[in-house]
């Protein structure tokens, strides 16, 4: 079982947070073990999907010391308990919620609210969070994240809505420490498909694109 420290280390490390809303929870399994291939070890199973805590205690059993198994969609902190009890190692939510984050804190599990605004985000991270969500980003884009960061530089921020392999780069170029990608990580058609090695591939190209955005460019040479 990692720690909260590890549990975030290894958010940052990767920079990609797999979001898994599925209705077929028989083929998560497939679909950890080809993201586990393609690099990214973060999966966050929402709440929608059917029977999500079984799934939950599964996957954590199955990739136990490989990947790390969080929960999303939490509302509560009973949902919050339940779900860390099955093995969640992270707990996401699409808003701010101070039982839940006390929950998280209480077990010493990571926590990452939701929130819009910059005094939502702010009001999250000064209750506990270790990251804050900023949801949906659809709607801000990174240039959000850039203006909160200026008088905020000490909140740390993962973005979900909208993140896909075309502006992943400037999303981790804003500032943010890590993202949170779903049907653009895990299509509904490689689902339907059980196409796992496409999976494997998105997921790679996304660790990928990560690493070029954190990769400072070469100096220009003087002329």
């Amino acid at each position: 079982m990692a720690t909260r420290e590890q549990v975030l280390a290894e958010m940052e490390r990767t920079g990609v947070v797999a979001v898994i809303r599925a209705s077929d929870p028989s083929q998560l399994m497939d679909v950890v073990a080809a993201l586990k291939k393609g690099g990214v070890t973060c999966i966050e199973v929402t709440m929608t999907t059917p029977n999500a805590i079984d799934v939950i205690s599964q996957a954590a059993r199955n990739f136990a010391g490989e990947c790390i198994i969080g929960v999303g969609t939490v509302l509560d902190a009973e949902t919050a308990r339940a779900a860390i009890l099955a093995g969640a190692e992270f707990v996401v939510c699409p808003v701010f919620n101070a039982d839940v984050v006390t929950l998280c804190r209480r077990y010493s599990k990571a926590v990452i609210p939701g929130a819009f605004t910059p005094t939502e985000i702010l009001t999250a991270w000064q209750a506990g969070a270790d990251l804050v969500k900023v949801f949906p980003a659809t709607k801000l884009g990174p240039d959000f994240i850039k203006d909160v960061k200026g008088p905020l530089p000490q909140v740390k921020l993962t973005p979900t809505g909208g993140v896909d392999l075309k502006n992943v780069g400037d999303w981790i170029k804003a500032g943010v420490t890590c993202v949170g990608a779903g049907s653009s990580l895990v299509s509904k058609k490689d689902l339907e498909a059980k196409n796992w090695e496409n999976i494997e591939k998105t997921a790679a190209a996304f660790i990928q694109a990560v690493k070029d955005a954190r990769t400072p460019a070469p100096a220009k040479m003087m002329a």
